[in-house]
């Protein structure tokens, strides 16, 4: 349960926590982390997705230090929100102590969009809309929280 004045504790899961995840965490610290204490896991760790962290970058957000983490990597931590970004983490979620609410906004996969890419400046159009799309869901994440509760 979430203390009254203390942020609220999201985690945003998606299979490999490589891209999407790692985006919805780095524009959560970069929005809204007077309001959220933003986490991002996988149900596997595929490590950092090099094409994520450039576009974040040209963005202006600097999500290079972040690491792909399980759920299991964050102890004893209890989140308030789990946002499932991907379908296969909103059909794989596992448990988590306490009792979190669970979200799904699912997000088109960005790696799987630009694998017929015919270069690298094509493939980063499709990671530059995941990005933008997520973003724009991340900074009306608080509000759309306080209305729920």
């Amino acid at each position: 349960m979430q203390v009254e004045g203390s942020k609220t504790k999201v985690l945003f899961l998606c299979t490999g926590n490589s891209c999407r995840s790692q985006m919805a965490e780095g524009w959560a610290r970069a929005l809204v982390s007077a309001e959220i204490e933003a986490y991002s896991a996988g149900i596997e760790k595929h490590g950092l997705n090099p094409l994520a962290v450039q576009v974040m970058a040209e963005a202006g957000v600097d999500i290079s230090r972040q690491q792909s983490q399980t759920v299991d990597d964050f102890g004893p931590i209890e989140f308030d929100i789990v946002v499932t970004v991907c379908g296969h983490a909103d059909e794989h979620c596992p448990t988590f102590r306490g009792t979190p609410r669970v979200l799904h906004v699912g997000f088109d996969d960005p790696p799987k969009l630009a694998r017929g890419a015919s270069s690298e400046a094509e493939a980063l159009v499709h990671y530059q809309r995941v990005c933008n799309e997520i973003r724009d869901f991340v900074g009306k994440l608080p509000a759309l929280l306080s209305q729920a509760s």
